[in-house]
């Protein structure tokens, strides 16, 4: 048996030690720092949860906000729907009985169409509109576009007197829209009308009491109008594409969507890339909007920086607020850069060196007027001033005004000293073998298709008249016949017709024939 050990004596088990005491020290440390990093996890834990629930109690109360609104709105556009009815009634009666009227009226007051003022197109508006004759109403319409503010400013009072507006401007704008019918015999483009008249139509088929949100069109036309965009698509195919369409066919076939209210949300990428192709045009931004293209308006900016269409960018811009995100004015001054980097590549380009200077200060010019017009409309003056541009601007329209004054040619160019014979007119040379002779003009009736012929030689003269404009001409030019010249014709010239030698052949004695390069 082994001996136990005495209490009293000191042993290697009972004598402290330090490295157990420091490991003991680092556990405990690694236990407070594992428990307050717990705690620190659980803390955000309870954090994110309380945060993700507020957000969760926000969008309900969001959700049944919009779901107390739209019931409301649905409740409202139920009980307005009576009223609606009524006022249509109401107003189709009024038409009917005053287009009964104007159909009972022997004589019209301005048959041919033609007005003097505002009250009288207005009426002769109002009188297609009421016997629903579209094809009037078209051909009116498009002989007024120099009083194209004028239509605009009394088309809708018009439309509102037809029994069907919607049917009515389907039908006046049938000439050219989905499809041009005017066939080869086409003429100017009338896409300017159709917009004019389908945005007229807009405040005449609006619900009166809730508005736009609610189109009153007949279901029958509006399936009409969808079947003309889906012509309209289909004619795109074989036109060759967006690319190769016209910006006006774009602007007629858009608003004939908000028009009528047939937008469809998946067709929004295709609408996208009209309103991109286009958006030069002034009112493609907010058609963009009408259409619903809101929230891709930031790409479609981006879009439009990126080809150089900085100036499109800013109306886009601030037809949506977006002028924070999109700056305008260090759009308008990369446009102005691109303008002149155009311009240069221009005068660079070996294929237009007669017009190269002409066409670069026409693209210059068109760029400062857009961008001091841009300017003005959106009173950016403070943060751009347009001084500098209007002198730029003045510069380069009075170097086109002096290219553009006549060449003022000496006197002493244009004086032919030939023993007091005339002088050549200014457009002698103009002429196929123009020739003016020192001699009296013969009759009429000697001349033929050709030139007169001289029976002899003419005299020879003292001294040869000198030529017209800087050329210089062949040596001895003016080599007459060293014989003795008979004496002078009088009267008429008989003989047979015959052409004169070219330019040179003065040797057999003939007069000289001036060529046509020194009198341009």
């Amino acid at each position: 048996m082994g001996s136990i050990p005495d209490p009293g004596e000191l042993t290697e088990l009972t004598q402290p030690s330090f490295d157990e005491f420091q490991r003991q020290t680092s556990l405990m440390t690694s236990c407070t720092l594992l428990w307050k990093e717990l705690s620190d996890h659980i803390n955000s834990l309870e954090q994110n949860l309380m945060k993700q629930s507020e957000t969760l109690k926000r969008k309900i109360e969001a959700l049944d906000s919009e779901t107390k609104a739209s019931l409301d709105s649905l409740k409202k556009r139920e009980l307005s729907i009576e009223d609606s009815v009524k006022i249509a009634l109401s107003r189709v009666e009024f038409n009917t009985k005053a287009a009964m009227r104007t159909l009972g009226d022997d004589v019209e007051d301005n048959p041919d169409g033609e007005v003097d003022d505002g009250d009288g197109l207005l009426q002769h508006l109002k009188s297609t509109c009421l016997k629903m004759e579209a094809k009037e109403f078209w051909s009116f319409v498009i002989g007024k576009k120099k009083e194209i503010d004028l239509l605009r400013e009394k088309i809708p009072a018009a439309l509102s007197e037809c029994i069907d507006p919607a049917r009515f401007v389907m039908e006046a704008i049938s000439e050219v829209f989905p499809v041009d019918k005017r066939g080869n015999e086409g003429g100017s483009d009338l896409a300017w009308a159709c917009v004019l008249i389908l945005e007229s139509l807009i405040p005449v088929v609006v619900d009166p009491v809730i508005g736009k949100s609610r189109i009153l069109v007949t279901p029958s036309m509006k399936e009409r109008a969808k079947e003309i965009a889906e012509t309209w698509k289909k004619s795109l195919e074989e036109r060759g594409g967006i690319e190769n369409v016209k910006t006006p066919d774009v602007h007629t076939f858009l608003q004939h969507l908000v028009t009528f209210g047939i937008v469809k949300k998946e067709d929004l990428e295709f609408y996208r890339k009209l309103v991109v192709a286009s958006a030069w045009r002034k009112q493609m931004p907010k058609l963009a909007v009408s259409l619903g293209l809101g929230d891709q308006m930031p790409d479609m900016i981006e879009e439009l920086i990126s080809k150089g269409q900085q100036l499109d960018a800013v109306h886009f811009t601030y037809e949506v607020g977006l002028v924070d995100k999109f700056p305008p004015v260090p759009l308008l001054k990369s446009f102005l850069r691109d303008a002149k980097k155009a311009a240069s590549s221009i005068l660079d380009d070996p294929n237009n060196t007669g017009r190269a200077a002409q066409l670069a200060a026409r693209k210059e010019q068109s760029a400062l007027r857009a961008v001091i017009k841009c300017i003005e409309e959106y009173k950016l003056e403070a943060e751009f001033p347009p001084e500098n541009l209007k002198k730029r601007l003045e510069q380069l329209e009075k170097t086109k005004t002096e290219k553009r004054k006549p060449v003022v040619v000496p006197a002493n160019k244009r004086t032919r000293v030939n023993n007091g014979g005339p002088m050549p007119p200014a457009k002698a040379g103009r002429l196929t073998n123009a020739y003016v002779s020192s001699f009296p003009a013969p009759p009429p009736f000697v001349r033929s298709p050709s030139h007169t012929q001289y029976p002899a030689p003419v005299p020879g003269y003292p001294s040869p008249p000198p030529m017209y404009g800087s050329r210089s001409p062949p040596t001895n030019p003016y080599a007459y016949s060293p014989e003795a010249a008979p004496p002078p014709l009088a009267g008429s010239y008989p003989g047979a017709p015959m052409n004169y030698p070219a330019y040179g052949a003065y040797g057999n004695g003939l007069a000289p024939a001036y060529q046509q390069a020194y009198y341009r």
